[in-house]
């Protein structure tokens, strides 16, 4: 592992002081630069038998998720609604377009899924947690490569993906866009790449991902344009802000987005007013479960991608022109899958912390 050089760029007490905020949101530090965190549906995996719309969408295993990121405090947006530490938010600068120091793949990998295994290690002595539950999460089968910061600007980032798939792991890959020159020549594939676009046009681009960088938006269009090249499952990930980005017009727009990254899937999800994002809106901008389906069915109207599923704890809805998602995990039964009905509301699920303002209580 390599260890991080102070430069007049980036002091080592400004790393101390993002390491301890991060710390604070109950992110655990990985090396220099990566992190893990246990999700939300994670702890409802084993405390409730409940699983998140990964499940439902694509059978993963909530519970055998590892969250990480290699990114923690890195990203070439400064996004309105992301709950990612950024400078203004605990009063500091520091250079986020290029990443002091690389650690090396294999570390990142093993101490991501040694802390996802330490998390979980703690419910074997909760009452009501079925034991073997436990035992399969301490043997994870999947990693979401996501959770805050820009994986991309982590040059290794293709090492990373083939190191969890050496331990026959899947992969999901969250980016921006804003690195089509990694995901070019990304060592080894993910097993599903989700593309995040909050917005439709260039404008819109500069006012919700606000990019401390150049010609961001003209990356991000590189993105979507190569995105038909891969042969794994491509996804476009949409996170809506009410008052920002649901008009018609906005849905008229991005179904021109759609029609170039030809994505497998088009994910449409509402904003979540948690984290540093509360300082940026208001939980006005947050939608409810129906009014994403609405724009889900704009969506649909501009693009021909059909509606298939939704999985309303998340406030999510599924698009995609397959007849049925690809099955990646085993998460799905005879009773629950990509068809099944949701009988729970849109609060008490993922956004209960951000309507009701509490915690899950671990």
């Amino acid at each position: 592992m390599n260890t991080l050089m102070e430069t007049p760029k980036f002091r080592i007490d400004t790393l101390s002081r993002i390491v301890d905020e991060m710390e604070k949101e109950k992110y655990h530090i990985i090396g220099s630069h990566s992190a893990y965190k246990k999700c939300y549906w994670t702890h409802k995996a084993l405390t409730a038998h409940r699983y998140c719309y990964k499940g439902k969408f694509y059978g993963i295993e909530s519970h055998r998720c590892v969250q990480m990121t290699p990114v923690a405090a890195w990203c070439w947006f400064r996004c309105i609604h992301c709950w990612r530490l950024e400078p203004e938010d605990i009063g500091l600068e520091w250079d986020e377009t290029k990443m002091p120091v690389s650690d090396d793949p294999e570390y990142i990998a093993e101490r991501s899924i040694e802390e996802h295994v330490k998390a979980v290690s703690g419910y074997y002595g909760r009452e009501g947690v079925d034991k073997e539950l436990v035992k399969a999460a301490s043997r994870p089968a999947h990693v979401a490569i996501s959770l805050t910061g820009e994986p991309t600007l982590y040059e290794r980032l293709g090492e990373l993906i083939k190191e969890y798939h050496k331990r026959g792991m899947t992969t999901f890959l969250v980016t921006s866009g804003v690195r089509p020159d990694i995901l070019a020549s990304l060592e080894e594939e993910p097993t599903q790449l989700f593309v995040s676009l909050q917005a439709p046009n260039e404008r819109k681009h500069k006012l919700i991902n606000r990019p401390i960088v150049a010609n961001s938006w003209n990356l991000v269009m590189e993105t979507l344009r190569m995105m038909p090249s891969f042969s794994s499952p491509t996804v476009i990930r949409m996170t809506m802000i009410k008052g920002f980005n649901m008009s018609e017009d906005d849905a008229r727009e991005f179904a021109k987005l759609i029609e170039i990254s030809m994505p497998t899937y088009i994910e449409v999800k509402a904003y979540m007013h948690v984290g540093p994002s509360t300082y940026r809106l208001s939980r006005d901008a947050m939608p409810r479960h129906r009014e994403i389906r609405e724009f889900a069915e704009l969506l649909a109207k501009y693009t021909g991608y059909k509606i298939l599923s939704e999985h309303v704890p998340s406030r999510i809805v599924l698009l995609s022109r397959l007849d049925r998602p690809i099955q990646i995990g085993n998460a799905w039964t005879q009773k629950w899958d990509w068809r099944a009905k949701d009988k729970e509301d849109d609060i008490h699920g993922e956004y209960e912390e951000a309507e009701l303002g509490c915690t899950e209580g671990t």
